[in-house]
């Protein structure tokens, strides 16, 4: 459970998924300072974890996608963090983008998290969002620039 639960953080009352999003945020943090590619990494490595162990979950409870269950959120987070680079504004348009997107569930986000069972499912709706969230990220940051709106305020 401490694993699925991010450290318990998907037992929160309200909102657990954001809950798990923004403590996933600061356990990221220190990884993606040392490196954006460790974080990618590690997000494939839990994500590929998660998958077999909320696979085993759902046998034994027999439940699909308990809302308690958020190291989706993590990997989702952390590749959308991977990707915006380490910076305030970088990370947080990582985490509101990946929530936007994680919830809003467009396109292939929302058939993923429709028609595909198990951990697999669980997993791969929100390792998509984060892929969308970091492209969205990084493009935001770059029309910032475009627009000459500074940014040295918003980098670490």
């Amino acid at each position: 459970m401490l694993f699925l639960s991010v450290l318990y953080s998907g037992k929160s009352p309200k909102a657990p998924g954001t809950a798990g999003s923004v403590l996933s945020v600061f356990l990221g943090l220190p990884i993606l300072y040392y490196s954006t590619q460790t974080l990618f990494l590690l997000a494939l490595l839990l994500g590929a974890l998660a998958i077999r162990a909320i696979d085993r979950h759902e046998q034994e409870a027999g439940i699909h996608d308990e809302s308690w269950i958020v190291i989706d959120e993590l990997v989702g987070v952390w590749v959308a963090m991977a990707m915006a680079g380490l910076s305030v504004l970088g990370v947080a348009l990582a985490l509101v983008l990946f929530r936007v997107f994680d919830i809003w569930k467009p396109s292939i986000i929302g058939k993923i998290d429709r028609d595909v069972k198990g951990g697999l499912g669980v997993v791969g709706d929100d390792f998509i969002a984060g892929l969308v969230a970091g492209i969205a990220s990084l493009a935001l940051i770059a029309l910032c620039r475009y627009a000459n709106i500074p940014l040295n305020l918003w980098l670490f």
